[in-house]
């Protein structure tokens, strides 16, 4: 059983950073891929980025080049670093963890936590 918490959200303007953390329990992290996914009102959970154990990255292509997803197993947690926000980045954002021989999205999820991006 893992157990995931997310935290680091809040209301940012245009253009502004916020950095998203993802403390997971026990001690089997580091062999565990992980993703960050986000869902606005109305819409589909679609997935932000994932890191694999080894540290392969994969990014939707609205974010590239803003938003990075480093992970550190020392400390249990991933980290979405966000850049650059745009208004259309708001959304709750939500944390998963999935053992690598199986599919993205599937594991364990956090509860959410809310981004909103707006002057």
């Amino acid at each position: 059983q893992v157990q995931l918490v997310e935290s680091g959200g809040g209301l940012v303007q245009p253009g502004g950073s916020l950095r998203l953390s993802c403390a997971a329990s026990g001690s089997i992290f580091s062999t565990y891929a992980m993703g960050w996914y986000r869902q606005a009102p109305g819409k589909q959970r679609d997935l932000v980025a994932h890191i694999s154990r080894v540290g392969t990255t994969n990014y939707a292509d609205s974010v590239k080049g803003r938003f990075t997803i480093p992970r550190d197993n020392a400390k249990n947690t991933v980290y979405l670093q966000m850049n650059s926000l745009k208004p259309e980045d708001t959304a709750v954002y939500y944390c998963n963890a999935h053992p690598s021989n199986m599919d993205w999205g599937s594991g364990y999820w956090g509860q959410g936590t809310q981004v909103t991006v707006s002057s």
